[in-house]
């Protein structure tokens, strides 16, 4: 049996006993989706994965910086941070080439969720409510990731040294689509593929896209659950290649005012459980479009400002979203057209599909997926249309208030609290502690004094 064939928690136990490896890997999504983890030795790594293990509380108490929320129930000084239950998932069992054991065999990764009470906050378990809820209504849904994200010729100590001011990019200059870039570089582009081929996150297409070292990966598709674990694995691996090469990877939505941001786009199609076809498409509708895509369509453009902080869930991830730069504004869909939030995607029932292009690169993979999902099935069971489609470009064009989206974290927070559909499809309690993580992350930007402050009032004011 090769790791990736294991399903059952005893087929994983018999495979880590047969391992000459003394200490396994886990790691679990924080509500930021940051990898967090740690090592276990063999026979606590084995208890763990048929009873479970404890892990502090904290993972879900601290900000992206391990700064404590001052204003979340779920956990914090009140509760003095306890340990809450976690269980390993023995399929998502994978090799991990970037280490290895003293016999030189590849580290085993296995990926964790909160359980127990930590379950209904954990973002992992909120994704496969959605699943078990799509399921209750007789689909499976498909999903992928594309990601952008830029590289640059420094370490984590050299970006702190200049003070996160005139970086190195990896390549100078704009150069979309570049096969001499990727031919330069082809080191790196080499052991990225192997690393998501030995990993099981496969990327379909890599390629640079306009700007100095700005890379996008399109991860395969795959059942949305596994396609959330993908883009998890993907974002911290990826992360930690590059630094075994001596260059970094950002996810961060926009890095620099003069580039554009970077996108985390999602791509969605549901199938029908029972006979696996494609239920978006209908030869006979327009634009191949069934009557079910039609109502998945309008459940997401109607919850997409309600539910806009869990695809947008920084500060930084607002100013990716301004005119002129490849990121909508609205809660509008188009066919084929990349100005819309929304772009409907026609074909065959093979390809049939629509893309969510509002989430940028930072957002927490299990939750943007959970919110699109969601909305989408809210729309199915509420008999939803959509909008009038939008032709030509969205950005010159005016639409009604309710299509706008929210211009800041705080907006997007207060619409999610207030949001009555997040409540019915996510529960209370995700919902009041990622707002209130939300707000805390914009009260700690406004403790701030921007360069951009400075240098507008310092001497003129």
């Amino acid at each position: 049996m090769q790791e990736r064939d294991i399903r059952s928690t005893e087929e994983a136990i018999d495979f880590v006993r047969a391992s000459g490896l003394s200490h396994f890997k886990i790691g679990l999504s924080d509500i930021d989706g940051i990898m967090r983890g740690k090592y276990m030795r063999k026979h606590k790594f084995l208890s763990a994965l048929e009873s479970g293990l404890g892990f502090c509380d904290v993972v879900m108490g601290w900000d992206s910086n391990d700064a404590m929320y001052d204003n979340v129930r779920y956990t914090g000084w009140h509760t003095a941070y306890p340990d809450t239950q976690v269980r390993i998932d023995p399929a998502s069992c994978r090799r991990l080439p970037l280490e290895q054991g003293p016999n030189g065999e590849d580290m085993l990764f296995f990926i964790a969720e909160l359980d127990g009470k930590a379950a209904s906050i954990c973002p992992r378990r909120l994704l496969h409510r959605m699943v078990d809820k799509a399921r209750d209504m007789g689909f499976e849904a498909d999903a992928a990731l594309e990601y952008e994200f830029f590289m640059f010729n420094e370490t984590p100590k050299s970006v702190r040294k200049k003070n996160y001011r005139d970086l190195e990019t990896w390549t100078p200059g704009n150069f979309g689509y570049s096969v001499l870039r990727s031919t330069v570089n082809a080191d790196f582009y080499t052991q990225l593929v192997e690393l998501t081929e030995q990993m099981d996150m496969p990327i379909e297409g890599l390629h640079t896209e306009t700007g100095p070292g700005v890379l996008e990966a399109a991860l395969e598709v795959d059942a949305i659950a596994n396609a959330a674990d993908k883009g998890f694995l993907f974002k911290t691996f990826c992360k930690a290649l590059a630094e075994r090469n001596g260059l970094m990877a950002t996810f961060m939505a926009k890095w620099s005012p003069e580039y554009s941001g970077q996108s985390g786009h999602i791509h969605l199609s549901l199938r029908d459980a029972a006979s696996g076809h494609n239920v978006f498409y209908d030869a006979r509708g327009e634009h191949s479009m069934s009557r079910i895509q039609r109502r998945f369509l309008a459940g997401v453009q109607r919850y997409l400002p309600e539910f806009m902080a869990m695809y947008a869930q920084t500060i930084n991830s607002y100013s990716r979203l301004v005119p002129g730069y490849w990121a909508p504004l609205d809660a509008t869909w188009g066919v084929e057209n990349r100005t819309t939030a929304l772009r409907v995607i026609p074909g065959s029932e093979k390809s049939q599909r629509i893309e969510v292009r509002i989430g940028s690169a930072d957002a927490n993979p299990y939750l943007a997926l959970a919110a699109a999902l969601g909305s989408g099935l809210a729309g199915i069971e509420q008999g939803l249309d959509p909008d009038p489609m939008v032709t030509g470009n969205a950005y010159t064009q005016a639409f009604p208030a309710h299509q706008k989206l929210p211009a800041t974290l705080w907006d997007a927070a207060q619409r999610l609290r207030q949001s009555q559909a997040a409540s019915a499809l996510f529960g209370n309690d995700f919902v009041e502690h990622f707002a209130a993580t939300r707000e805390w992350e914009e009260r700690q930007f406004r403790r701030h004094v921007t360069d951009w402050e400075l240098a507008r009032y310092f001497e003129i004011i």
